[in-house]
């Protein structure tokens, strides 16, 4: 039986970028030798590997989709390159593979398989958000998207800011760029005074913002033109809450 290939985690940039500042010279290096890539959007990937340069010609690599849609049977199939030693490499839409990602399904079918499985070091806004925010970074939470409909979602803010004073915990969310203006608007109107919250808004991009201040603060300044709800709508944000 051959030796596995292995099965490489590619970090994605958070967004267009002209010049390199996340990515080292080495992971840089692992992806142009690839030429197996299972990827969310292969149109998306195809602008990545533009931006990243000097890589297998785009018509010898082999793309699979990988969405959350994806069945178990074509995660079989996936894996049988790697099982044959050949390697390959999982991207996602933005950030790191795996984290927030579908990814995480075809690692766990790597493991079961006893394929080696290396995640490559690049950018992450929910860590660069946390680093950038100065809450807790001994003790947080990522929840990932908040529910849709308004009752609920209003209940789950309201339950990690009592979940973040009582444990001391710092609490990490997303929510889709379209809604961000209802989500601040939200989160200004539930959380007590005293409650920080961090918006790191396009993060790593040369339009990079990380506000962090009590809601007291966002309060008095949410009609300014700086720092009015509607600013953030339809750009990528993580939200923090931190109530100690």
């Amino acid at each position: 039986m051959s030796t596995p290939g292995t099965l490489y985690l590619l970090p994605n940039t958070l967004g267009k970028t002209s010049v390199n500042a996340t990515h080292p010279e080495e992971v840089l290096g692992i992806i142009r030798s690839l030429d197996i890539l299972i990827v969310e959007n292969i149109q998306n990937a195809t602008r990545f590997l533009q931006w990243v340069g000097s890589t297998v010609p785009e018509f010898k690599i082999e793309f699979y989709p990988l969405t959350k849609r994806t069945s178990d049977l074509d995660l079989l199939e996936y894996i049988k390159p790697l099982r044959k030693g050949r390697n390959a490499g999982v991207l996602s839409e933005a950030g790191l593979p795996a984290i927030a990602d579908p990814g995480a399904r075809l690692v766990e079918l790597a493991h079961k398989f006893h394929i080696p499985v290396r995640p490559l070091v690049g950018p992450s806004s929910i860590f660069l958000a946390l680093m950038g925010s100065g809450f807790n970074g001994q003790k947080f939470q990522f929840n990932g998207y908040l529910p849709i409909d308004n009752k609920a979602c209003s209940l789950k803010i309201l339950e990690l800011e009592g979940q973040s004073k009582q444990h001391d915990i710092s609490q990490i969310f997303m929510e889709t760029p379209y809604r961000n203006s209802a989500m601040i608007t939200r989160i200004l109107s539930h959380c007590k005074d005293e409650t920080r919250l961090c918006v790191a808004c396009d993060v790593s991009l040369d339009t990079e913002e990380i506000i962090s201040k009590p809601i007291s603060e966002w309060k008095k300044k949410q009609k300014h033109p700086d720092h009015t709800p509607s600013k953030w709508n339809k750009r990528p944000v993580i939200y923090l809450l931190y109530a100690h």
